[in-house]
C-alpha cells in the first residue's frame, strides 16, 4: 500500500502528466495480456512444438515464477539506481524476449523467454507507480487510480478473446506466434515514448540495499519445488524429481534464515510477527493458487474435452473474466472498506458455490457439455474469484503501520505471482494425472481439489484484520 502524498518534484504539466499516465497503463496491460494469453494459446502452442504436457504446464509457470521472485527486488533496484533507468531496462528486455517468444522454434527456448519476460517485467512493472508518485499532483494521483481497474479489467478480459481469435485467423501462417510478436510493436513504441517523456533521477536513493542472496534462495527454493512438481507429474516420480523437491525445501530454510538475519530482508521481520498479515498471506498462497490453476485448466477442459476452438474457448470463458472485474469493481468501489474481512468469507463462499455448480454440470453432461449451459456457472466462479482476489491483499494490509505497508504490499504482490505459478503447476498436473480416466474425470477431480483448497481457507480468514486500511 501506499500513502498519497504530494510530489517531490515540481508540477509537470497536465499533457505530461497523461502521457507519463498512458504509458504506465500501456506496461501494466502488457504484463496482464502475457499473464493471461498463454491460457488459452498453451494446447496450440503445444501442439505445434511438440511440447507435449510438460510445455502446457511451463508456459504460464515460467513467466509467474520469474515476476514473483523478482517483483520486490525490481523495485528496491528502481531506488537504487532510478526508476528511469530501470523501466527503460525493463521494456526493452521485456520486448527482446517478446520476440524470442514469437520466434522460438522449441519449447526449450519459449520457456528461457517466458522466463526473460516475467524477469524482465519485474523490473518494469514497480517503476510505474513510483514514477507517478514523485511526478502527480495529489488530484491527478487519484484520476491515475481510476484508470487503473478499467483498463487492467480490459486487459484481462481483451488478452484471451485476442489469443483466440488471433490463432482461428492464422495471420501470415504464423498461428500462436503474433501473440507475442505484438508485444514487439507494442514495447517499441512504449520504449520511445518512455525515452522522451519519463523524467529523469536526479532523487534516487544510492544507499538502497537490495538483498542478492535472498531472492537467490527464494528463486532456488521455487525453481526446486515447481520442477520437482512438473516433472514428477509427467514423467514419472524417479530420483530427479524427488531430489530437485528436496532440494527446494532445503533452500526454502536457507531463505528463512537469511531473512531473519539478513540486515535488509526481502520481508520486513515485524510483518511475520503481525498475525493478521501472515493470516492474509496464508489465505492469498492458497486462494490465488487455486483460482489460476482452475482458470487454466477451465482453458484446456474446453478446449482438449469439449473440443472448442481457441477462438471459442475464450469466448467461453468471458463470463468468468467479466465476473471476476464486476466482483473487482465492487471491492474496490468502497465494500471492501466496510466490509473488511466479512467481504473475503463472502468471496470465498461465492468461490465455493461456482465451482460446485461447474461440478455439477460436468457430472451431469460429461464432455456433453455446452459453453452456453457452462456461462451462469462460470460467471459465478469469476465473481469468487474475484472478491477473493481483491480483497484478501487489502485486509491483508489492515495492521500493517505506515512504516511496514510498502515491504507488506510488495510481499504480497510477490506472493500473488508466487501462488499463481505454484496453482497454474500444480492444478494442472493433477488435471493431466486424473486425465487417464477420462476429461470429464479429470475436470471433476481439478474442481474438488479446489473446493477443498478454498474451503481450508474459511477458519484462517478469522485471523486476518477485521478492516482494511484506511487509505
Amino acid at each position: 500500500m501506499t500513502t498519497l502524498t504530494e510530489p517531490a518534484t515540481p508540477p509537470r504539466s497536465s499533457r505530461l502528466m497523461w502521457a507519463i499516465l498512458g504509458l504506465v497503463l500501456l506496461a501494466d496491460a502488457l504484463d496482464v495480456i502475457d499473464a493471461t494469453v498463454t491460457n488459452i494459446a498453451a494446447p496450440t502452442i503445444a501442439r505445434e512444438l511438440h511440447g507435449g504436457e510438460g510445455l502446457i504446464k511451463w508456459l504460464g509457470t515460467a513467466y509467474m515464477l520469474a515476476m514473483g521472485v523478482l517483483l520486490v527486488a525490481g523495485g528496491r533496484l528502481g531506488d537504487k539506481f532510478g526508476q528511469r533507468r530501470l523501466f527503460l531496462i525493463g521494456m526493452s528486455g521485456f520486448t527482446l524476449a517478446s520476440a524470442v517468444a514469437g520466434f522460438a522454434p522449441s519449447p526449450a527456448l519459449l520457456i528461457a523467454a517466458r522466463v526473460a519476460q516475467g524477469a524482465f517485467g519485474a523490473l518494469l512493472i514497480p517503476q510505474g507507480m513510483a514514477i507517478m508518485m514523485k511526478a502527480f499532483s495529489r488530484d491527478m494521483l487519484a484520476k491515475a487510480f481510476g484508470l487503473f481497474g478499467p483498463v487492467l479489467g480490459l486487459s484481462s478480459v481483451g488478452g484471451p478473446v485476442l489469443a483466440g481469435f488471433i490463432i482461428s485467423a492464422d495471420l501470415f501462417g504464423l498461428s500462436w506466434r503474433p501473440i507475442f510478436l505484438a508485444n514487439v510493436i507494442l514495447g517499441g513504441v512504449g520504449l520511445v515514448v518512455a525515452a522522451r517523456i519519463l523524467p529523469r533521477d536526479d532523487d534516487r536513493d544510492r544507499s538502497a540495499v537490495v538483498d542478492g542472496w535472498g531472492s537467490g534462495l527464494l528463486a532456488a527454493t521455487m525453481m526446486g519445488l515447481l520442477y520437482g512438481l512438473i516433472e514428477g507429474s509427467t514423467s514419472g516420480w524417479s530420483a530427479v524429481p524427488v531430489a530437485s523437491i528436496a532440494a527446494g525445501v532445503l533452500f526454502f530454510a536457507a531463505f528463512a534464515y537469511r531473512q531473519r538475519t539478513a540486515a535488509h530482508p526481502l520481508i520486513t521481520p515485524s510483518l511475520l510477527r503481525n498475525r493478521g498479515f501472515t493470516s492474509g498471506m496464508l489465505v492469498g498462497l492458497s486462494v490465488f493458487a487455486a483460482g489460476t490453476g482452475l482458470i487454466f485448466v477451465l482453458s484446456l477442459f474446453l478446449q482438449e474435452g469439449l473440443h472448442a476452438s481457441a477462438r471459442d474457448t475464450s469466448l467461453g470463458l468471458v463470463p468468468l473474466t467479466l465476473g471476476l472485474i464486476v466482483a473487482g469493481f465492487a471491492a474496490m468501489g468502497g465494500l471492501v472498506a466496510k466490509y473488511g474481512r466479512t467481504l473475503v468469507f463472502v468471496g470465498l463462499a461465492v468461490l465455493l458455490a461456482g465451482c460446485g455448480w461447474v461440478l455439477a454440470l460436468v457430472e451431469h453432461s460429461g464432455t456433453d457439455l455446452g459453453l452456453w449451459a457452462l456461462a451462469p456457472a462460470l460467471f459465478a466462479t469469476g465473481v469468487g474469484v474475484g472478491l477473493c482476489f481483491a480483497t484478501i491483499p487489502t485486509v491483508a494490509l489492515g495492521d500493517a503501520s505506515p512504516e511496514e505497508a510498502g515491504s507488506a504490499s510488495g510481499s504480497l504482490s510477490s506472493i500473488q505471482q508466487l501462488s499463481s505459478a505454484i496453482g497454474s503447476a500444480a492444478v494442472t498436473s493433477i488435471f493431466f494425472q486424473a486425465a487417464a480416466s477420462g476429461l470429464d474425470h479429470a475436470m471433476k477431480v481439478s474442481l474438488i481439489v479446489v473446493l477443498a483448497v478454498t474451503a481450508l481457507s474459511f477458519p484462517v480468514v478469522a485471523l486476518m484484520p477485521r478492516k482494511a486500511p484506511q487509505e
